[in-house]
């Protein structure tokens, strides 16, 4: 589904990622860990079209897309989350979720919001398939409660959902675990795995080594720029570099 091969990223003298390599398959759940400065936002920087790519090719589906700008990419299928929030904390929940269909609804946007003349038929597929999405990610109570309202886990959940119910095939998460409670990261994990059970391949950056335990089928080490280590999560203790560079000693 996604190849990344020989990918640099450099800004000026700096390289932010170095030569890297990997393939992501669909239904995998791919975790990239690694101390800050490693190249993890950068990495998902270039996949998406935000930063240029030096040198190296990435490809979605057989498609080259390291040249293409950011709508072009989500246009494809690529769905990406941002370490902080980007709610829209003066619209409902149900109104949040919602906009994640923007690529997807024919109408325009704001007739599928606010009900205008010519978006019946998309509104009722709009707020149907965001309904279903809040059932989903465990929130159907929410609906219409204000997003800024909310705790900051749940802020985080309809955030996922948002990206979730693009229907996108390929979900670029950074830190969705940040800030959840020990039962909101099982539920997360839960999520995780459903999704991916459905054939989308997603990657995501996390600290939370917990999650990445249960959540990942693989794990790339990043560190200055390059793949230190690539292998399972239970195999991660395993390597001497890995826990010197980001896990500790002892």
């Amino acid at each position: 589904m996604l190849e990344v091969r020989n990918l640099t990223v450099q800004f000026g003298g700096l390289i932010a990622v170095n030569d890297l390599s990997f393939d992501i398959k669909p239904g995998e759940v791919c975790a990239v860990i690694g101390p800050n400065g490693a190249g993890k936002s950068s990495l998902f920087n270039a996949i998406t079209g935000y930063v240029p790519v030096a040198s190296g090719e990435i490809r979605f589906n057989n498609i080259k897309i390291q040249d293409l700008p950011p709508h072009r990419v989500a246009a494809l299928g690529i769905a990406r989350s941002f370490q902080h929030n980007g709610l829209v904390k003066d619209m409902t929940v149900l109104e949040n979720v919602i906009l994640g269909l923007e690529l997807a609804t024919k109408s325009s946007l704001a007739g599928v919001i606010f009900g205008l003349p010519g978006s019946a038929r998309a509104e009722i597929a709009a707020v149907k398939k965001a309904r279903a999405m809040l059932e989903l990610i465990g929130l159907t109570g929410l609906q219409d409660r204000t997003a800024g309202d909310l705790p900051f886990g749940q802020q985080r959940s309809v955030e996922l959902g948002r990206v979730l119910v693009s229907g996108a095939k390929m979900l670029l998460l950074d830190e969705p675990a940040v800030g959840l409670t020990a039962r909101e990261r099982r539920n997360l994990t839960a999520m995780l795995r459903q999704v991916a059970g459905l054939g989308v391949g997603i990657i995501l950056i996390e600290h939370v080594l917990d999650v990445v335990r249960s959540a990942a089928d693989r794990v790339i080490v990043m560190n200055y720029g390059s793949k230190l280590v690539e292998c399972a999560p239970s195999e991660l203790h395993s390597h001497q570099s890995v826990v010197e560079a980001y896990l500790g000693h002892g």
